[in-house]
């Protein structure tokens, strides 16, 4: 299905959907989003009643409790005129996948999936692609190298790639290079990396060598689930690099960023 068409954002507030990974292990990350939205001039809320976007239950298969969280999510996000996440994957749950959890024959529900999946951006898109802006008027504290990871399910479900690399390349003493095979899967994939734990680490170690033979100092990502595949490889090979959310990055350059 395609994605559904949707309207500008711009003067519209934002609702953070924070994720729950984010949530639960980056809360700075989801600190870092808002200090950049703020930065540009947004007003975020949170609602707090917000908590999965289904995506574990939808991709195991159990679809009548990825719809039961999936309900609950429209009720959360009743209020919300744009909704902003700093997770591909979420995006894509939420874009792509809503508007198949449910059908016509679900009446409301339906037109719910069809308005969550027209409202809902990814972070760095939302920047790039719904505000028009692609220089953030932001200076790390000093120089340093970045490569980007293309998370899977924002790249080949939402198309992203491109925008964070503006967003990074016009960021004050950053410097970007890239990342030999940068879209290609980390491995972990989900309850892929547990289900198929050979084959991941297998694609993690792929991954590993890759980031250190690269020149740049850090590996910048839009999926925590990614970094924390990839820095959990890292620290196991005794790496010094490190893979860094897109948001935390850029908070760097607030001066008072909690990255």
């Amino acid at each position: 299905m395609a994605l559904s068409e949707r309207e500008s954002p711009k003067g519209k507030r934002v609702s953070l959907f924070v994720t729950c990974i984010v949530d639960m292990i980056y809360p700075g990350t989801g600190m870092s989003a808002v200090d950049i939205l703020e930065h540009v001039g947004v007003d975020v809320d949170f609602p707090m009643a917000q908590t999965c976007c289904g995506q574990p239950a939808f991709n195991s298969g159990y679809r009548d409790e990825a719809r039961t969280v999936a309900r609950h999510f429209f009720k959360a996000f009743k209020d919300a005129e744009v909704i902003v996440t700093p997770s591909g994957s979420c995006a894509t749950m939420v874009r792509h996948e809503y508007p198949h959890l449910f059908t016509p024959d679900d009446g409301e529900l339906y037109e719910q999936a069809r308005r969550m999946a027209a409202i809902t951006w990814e972070f760095s898109e939302f920047l790039v692609d719904g505000l028009g802006i692609v220089d953030l008027q932001l200076q790390l504290p000093e120089k340093e190298s970045f490569a980007m990871h293309d998370a899977c399910h924002g790249l080949r479900g939402l198309g992203l790639g491109w925008a964070s690399r503006e967003l990074i390349a016009n960021l004050g003493n950053a410097e970007l290079v890239e990342l030999k095979e940068c879209e290609v899967c980390c491995g972990f994939g989900g309850l892929f990396s547990v289900k198929m734990a050979d084959i991941s680490n297998a694609m993690l170690k792929t991954k590993v060598d890759n980031i250190n033979d690269s020149s740049a100092e850090t590996i910048v990502t839009g999926d925590v689930s990614c970094l924390t595949q990839m820095n959990g490889g890292l620290s196991r090979d005794k790496s010094r690099k490190r893979v860094l959310h897109l948001a935390d990055v850029l908070a760097k350059g607030l001066g008072g960023g909690r990255a």
